[in-house]
């Protein structure tokens, strides 16, 4: 059909559809004078048997008449009739329809009536339906509209109408970008096209829905909308339901934020660190600027005390403006806020402050800051106290400058539940630091701060303590003078991070230097550690039950003597990664030393190597995480120190210095000790050794080879007090070891006189009474010499003295 009349089609579902309802025409007395179609398939009565009779015969049962007479007679009163009446169709069944009643005017002829009747289940149906839909534009509390193809609105119920601020009237004809922000009606409409064209629903769909009379209000809703056709499948419309979800949409984010802020906030035991993630995760989320300012205590990890205020230092902020340091303090700046700012009530209530409304010049800025803020459209602060375990660490200001709402209490809640959290991070933070400047104060105490200047090697070190969140561990390093112009160097690694494991490094270490006095061979020295170690694991096991504190086991070691006379090294490890040797042209070896148990095992025995060293030669002892990383395992880390330190003729220094560079990263996550000795020989000048008989004799030729040397290194004037130190102990060799004597004497720094026998037993010194005829021998070579002392080899014993040279 053309022109202007429009061809609508009939719903299937209305039961009082032409194609549907029942039709009959009656006559004044009641007499069918039309019959349908549709009545002859659902009654069975044909046209003949249904035209002319009156329709109470044949359409109504006996038992029901009474109540349809009554029904005609409000229907002739009023003019018709809207109701449900029992029918009698051919067969004789008895069945209910809802029947519409009117009249219509002949002119000329009297009065007929018409009569629409569908059955009542269907009519019931229907009214439901109705029912649902009118409830849906009247009394639902979801919103519906209507749009036409165009999208141009037919109808919309009062929630839409109240979310919009207009009338259902008003908005009819209009678009939905007429009432939304450009972009947010943008949304709603290509969404909407998409249901139209592909007719695929839409559901339950959150967006933004900004007002254009209040755009910078945020308002999300929910849609749902289908496409509408009739019963020819040609399309109507879309439907959309609207619910404002705006609070549902902010209680998910601040949740989905707090998730965020679990696990983003306390990453690492940093105090900055731990600031500036607090700032990162509530920018932009909660607030336009976050400022994180502490007490200076925090920062340093030092012990905080309820009654103590004083200034802030900044600790971190985050702003989405550009040039954010015209309006806040840099990070670093110590500042105090005045007595009547947000900043100080929160900090001496301890409590939230929230300021929806602000002047800047009421913040704590000054001057110049203050009006950059008021021209940066700062309006509204939250601030809330950094706290943990009672204690308080800080503040955090939050300020909205972009963002044109101002903050709620529910912006409030949520401030405080991220500073909550990283306020124990902080804390948990400012503790380690605490605990890690304490241990590496107590470990850098206990590691040696000069290395004694000694003939028989150069030495170059390094230490570096772990970083993150290990700790700082039990790694140390030694270069302990040895007599006869021998050295000890040591490296040792103990169990475990923190005060416990500096502790027992530090008892460690003097014991070594204890058992080093004793001149013991270094297998012997580990086989005391060894001991030492299980006793004081005995000792934490029964003393620190229950105790926080990582608890330390054991300990690796190495144990290296050098000799610069004989120019042997003899080198025994505990446990300990095998040191590596540099030639004197460059090449670098690790020598195949026998491994040993690690010291705390108990009961296992250790060897001793002896490595003849050329002179010049380096012998670099290190603790295993300078070798050990996530990256690598040990055999690459080996390989790695290798190729830094080969190459020849290069300084200990910058040996040191290439090793670190090339093994570690800037933050190592274990302690490293790193200890380069470059040998040294003792001239042939600087040393007479002579071996004389047992004999008598033996002491006056030994009175006589000491003055000649002497003499000829131009020691004259020690030549009769050495002479009494020789006799002595040269008679005491003789005669009480047997067997050959070895006499040897050291020109260096000092004067050094060595008397070795085969003899294991060791002299003692002794007070002699007034009525012995000996026994005053050692006393006298106590009072002559500076130091003396005993040292046993596997085989016999030698006793050494020091002299000062004159002058």
């Amino acid at each position: 059909m053309t022109g202007s009349v429009t061809l609508i089609s009939e719903s299937p579902e209305d039961p009082f559809s032409l194609g549907r309802a029942i039709s009959v025409v009656l006559d004044e007395r009641g007499s069918v004078v039309g019959w349908s179609e549709r009545a002859r398939e659902l009654l069975g009565f044909t046209d003949q048997e249904a035209l002319g009779r009156r329709a109470e015969q044949f359409l109504v049962d006996a038992r029901d008449r009474g109540l349809v007479r009554e029904a005609a007679v409000d229907c002739v009163r009023d003019g018709g009739w809207f109701g449900v009446v029992p029918v009698v169709d051919k067969e004789g069944r008895r069945s209910r329809f809802g029947v519409r009643a009117r009249r219509v005017i002949r002119e000329g002829r009297a009065d007929e009536w018409l009569l629409v009747g569908a059955p009542a289940e269907e009519v019931t149906q229907w009214e439901i339906d109705r029912s649902v839909m009118d409830g849906l534009f009247r009394r639902s509390p979801i919103g519906l509209s209507v749009h036409d193809p165009s999208l141009a609105i037919l109808r919309i119920n009062r929630p839409i109408a109240h979310i919009g601020g207009i009338t259902s009237d008003l908005a009819r004809g209009h678009r939905i970008g007429d009432f939304l922000v450009a972009a947010d009606a943008e949304t709603i409409e290509s969404r909407l096209n998409e249901v139209l064209e592909t007719g695929t629903p839409m559901i339950f769909t959150e967006q933004p829905c900004r007002l254009l009379i209040e755009p910078g209000v945020e308002r999300y809703v929910a849609v749902s909308a289908f496409r509408m056709e009739d019963s020819g499948g040609r399309t109507l419309g879309v439907t959309q339901l609207v619910e404002d979800v705006t609070d549902r949409h902010r209680a998910r984010r601040r949740l989905a934020m707090l998730n965020e802020a679990s696990e983003l906030i306390g990453t690492t035991l940093d105090v900055e660190t731990t600031a500036q993630e607090l700032v990162d995760v509530a920018v932009p989320g909660i607030a336009d600027c976050v400022t994180v300012d502490l007490l200076p205590a925090v920062g340093l990890g030092e012990a905080l005390f309820p009654e103590r205020g004083g200034p802030l230092r900044r600790a971190a902020f985050k702003s989405v403006a550009p040039y954010p340091e015209r309006v806040m303090y840099p990070v670093g700046t110590l500042k105090s806020f005045p007595k009547d700012s947000p900043q100080a009530r929160c900090l001496v209530s301890r409590r939230p402050v929230l300021v929806p409304r602000m002047d800047p010049d009421d913040v704590g800025l000054d001057a110049e800051r203050a009006e950059h803020a008021r021209t940066l459209g700062v309006h509204s602060l939250m601030v809330v106290p950094l706290t943990a375990r009672g204690l308080v660490l800080g503040l955090v200001s939050l300020w909205r400058y972009v963002v044109p709402e101002p903050f709620e209490e529910d912006d409030l809640t949520l401030a405080n539940e991220f500073a909550a959290r990283a306020g124990v991070a902080i804390d948990n933070a400012r503790r380690y630091t605490q605990e890690h400047r304490t241990a590496l104060a107590l470990q850098r105490r206990l590691l040696p701060r000069e290395v004694p200047s000694q003939p028989a090697v150069r030495v170059a070190h390094r230490y570096l303590p772990a970083g993150g969140s290990a700790g700082v561990g039990g790694d140390w390093f030694d270069v302990i003078p040895l007599s006869g112009a021998r050295v000890a160097l040591v490296v040792g690694d103990v169990v475990g991070h923190g005060i416990n494991a500096a502790a027992t490094m530090g008892r460690l270490r003097t014991a070594v230097h204890t058992l080093a006095d004793l001149d013991l061979e270094p297998d012997e020295v580990l086989s005391h550690l060894d001991d030492l170690v299980t006793r004081l694991a005995g000792e934490q096991e029964h003393g620190d039950e229950g105790s926080p504190g990582e608890q330390v086991v054991g300990a690796t070691c190495l144990y290296a003597v050098y000799d610069p006379v004989s120019r042997i090294c003899s080198v025994a490890r505990a446990g300990h990664p095998p040191p590596a040797l540099v030639s004197p042209d460059g090449e670098v070896s690790l020598p195949d030393l026998p491994a040993g148990p690690p010291l705390g095992l108990g009961g296992l025995p250790f060897e001793s190597e002896d490595l003849e060293l050329p002179e010049s030669s380096v012998l670099a002892l290190y603790t295993n995480g300078l070798i050990e990383g996530d990256a690598h395992d040990i055999d690459a880390g080996l390989d790695r120190l290798a190729e830094a330190l080969s190459g020849r003729d290069r300084p200990l220094e910058d040996m040191a210095q290439s090793v670190v560079d090339a093994l570690l990263p800037a933050r190592p996550t274990d302690d490293v000790a790193l200890l380069l000795a470059r040998t040294r020989t003792l001239a042939s000048e600087q040393v007479a050794t002579w071996v004389l008989p047992a004999e008598p004799t033996t002491p006056a030729r030994a009175r006589v080879l000491t003055a000649e040397k002497l003499t000829e290194w131009g020691l004259e004037e020690m030549i009769f007090t050495t002479e009494l130190i020789v006799s002595e102990l040269v008679t005491n060799a003789y005669r009480y070891a047997g067997g050959p004597v070895t006499l040897r004497l050291i020109r260096l720094h000092r004067l050094i006189c060595e008397v070795s026998d085969p003899s294991s037993t060791s002299p003692h010194l002794r007070r002699a009474r007034s009525t012995d005829e000996g026994g005053r021998g050692l006393l006298l070579v106590a009072q002559l010499t500076s130091r003396w002392g005993t040292r046993h080899a596997h085989e016999g014993k030698t006793v050494w003295t020091e002299q000062e040279l004159p002058g």
